[in-house]
């Protein structure tokens, strides 16, 4: 059955001014920590972007092949995903991280002794769970160890971490090109088997989330955690509180299970808290982005680029734009709020990825519709790295009540991965039906209705408290 608990009076006060966000060193290192085995993911996602030029020629897969093995990692995730809340809950933020590194070193190693189809497969499975551990954990973390004053910018850190894995992996693609083929790709990946090794020790660095923490009835740990994450002690003190409030109504409930309440007997405002994550997660990977990561070397073909070491040397540039711009994201959310950023992100989607189809739409090649093409590419990173990317994240593990928070950022994320599953695995077969004009041309529309989406659906949570959330969309 649904929980039935009232909602308290938020105990701490709402800002009543855009005062600068107060900079807690602390928590900037948790969140830090916490957020770089996301590199690892962003790695392994978008390698294929490059490699699959070369296990193509290496390993002489179809088309077909090349694009189930580049998409189905997303596919594989949902498993990890949907699991990743009951192992946060049981083996705490922590100890998941660490594990979600040992898989993540594990995949790497697979892939780049991988010889044929079916073992590709295999090590994109074995990577798909220490990368669905990683990114859901990794936003329930720090949103939980981050003051209200800069939640929005350690929150954004997952996409800021993951793009900087992205762009590492097409340096990755131009660095190693020049080896020979059947070598080239394999040290492209074996690149990503030591990182995890380090990254799981700095996670051991950190502490728990304080939240877990009090879960566990360990508060006077809890209580260590939030002086050192929080503004003031006073603070730590009415956030700890806060916490016990939303642990004992959880405890007080008659014990029907997380998911039961998030999608069989949800409340009227936990109904509407998941129509917002499942929402913008739909609509993030529904306006293409994954198109652009793993397809860019086909479409700067299409645009009329052919030698390999230009077309590689082009997604370097487009994965340091994506990281450049969602530094937007991170130094600004918590200024302007979540809404203007999501607003203008998705409008700028919707434009870019219109006159990208526009530019592949002209029929004869030239210098000029390359250098168009490109741009468009540049400009649909950069709109969709100001807020899209960065903030769906952030907003979704926000807004989830503390009892949900694990399911429910597993929930979204789920949605998240099968819809980036679906775009990244029917792109080529969709170009070959309605052209890749026609693809980018789609993309836009759906950009278009996620503007619409994100303007009536979503209200600001910038500066309230996370426990605060279920008044506000009780409203």
């Amino acid at each position: 059955m649904a929980h039935t608990v009232a909602t308290a009076e938020p105990l701490l006060a709402l800002p009543q001014k855009a005062d600068k966000p107060r900079w807690n060193t602390y928590a900037f290192s948790c969140a830090t920590l916490a957020s770089m085995t996301t590199i690892l993911m962003g790695y392994n996602l978008a390698l294929m972007s490059g490699a699959q030029l070369f296990i193509r020629e290496d390993l002489g897969l179809s088309d077909a092949q090349i694009e189930v093995l580049a998409g189905s990692i997303n596919v594989y995730m949902l498993v990890s995903i949907l699991a990743a809340g009951w192992a946060a809950d049981v083996l705490g933020r922590r100890g998941t991280l660490v594990l979600a590194n040992a898989f993540l070193m594990a995949g790497a190693l697979a892939m780049s002794l991988g010889g044929s189809y079916a073992t590709l497969m295999a090590a994109r499975f074995v990577t798909s769970i220490g990368s669905g551990f990683s990114v859901v954990v990794t936003s329930v973390y720090n949103a939980e160890i981050s003051p209200a004053s800069m939640r929005g910018l350690l929150s954004s850190f997952l996409d800021m971490f993951i793009s900087i894995g992205l762009l590492l992996s097409y340096v990755s693609n131009y660095a190693f090109a020049g080896l020979p083929v059947y070598l080239g790709w394999r040290v492209m990946y074996a690149a990503g088997v030591l990182p995890p090794v380090f990254l799981a020790v700095g996670v051991l660095a950190m502490p728990e989330s304080p939240r877990w923490l009090a879960m566990c009835e360990r508060y006077a740990e809890a209580h260590a955690v939030l002086v050192r994450t929080s503004d003031t002690a006073a603070e730590a003190d009415l956030r700890l509180k806060e916490i016990k409030q939303a642990v004992d109504a959880t405890q007080a409930s008659d014990g029907g299970s997380v998911w039961k309440e998030l999608l069989i007997r949800p409340s009227a405002s936990v109904r509407r808290i998941l129509i917002c994550v499942v929402g913008i997660h739909f609509f993030q990977q529904a306006s293409g982005i994954d198109a652009i990561v793993l397809y860019s070397p086909l479409v700067f073909k299409k645009a009329g680029m052919s030698s390999n070491s230009a077309i590689l040397s082009a997604t370097v540039v487009v994965g340091v734009f994506k990281t450049c711009f969602v530094l937007v994201a991170t130094l600004f959310s918590d200024r302007l709020g979540r809404r203007p950023l999501l607003l203008a992100s998705t409008a700028g989607v919707a434009v870019t990825m219109t006159s990208l189809g526009i530019t592949l739409s002209v029929g004869t090649k030239s210098t000029a519709s390359v250098a168009a093409s490109i741009s468009s590419v540049l400009a649909f990173m950069a709109a969709f790295s100001i807020g899209f990317g960065p903030l769906a994240g952030t907003y979704s593990a926000e807004i989830m009540p503390l009892r949900l928070r694990a399911q429910g950022a597993s929930l979204g994320n789920a949605v998240n991965r099968l819809t980036c599953g679906l775009v990244s695995m029917t792109f080529i077969s969709l170009a070959d039906w309605i052209t890749v004009p026609g693809c980018f041309f789609l993309y836009a529309g759906v950009a278009a209705a996620a503007c619409v989406f994100v303007y009536a659906r979503l209200p600001e949570t910038k500066g309230r408290s996370l426990e605060d959330m279920d008044e506000l969309f009780a409203n």
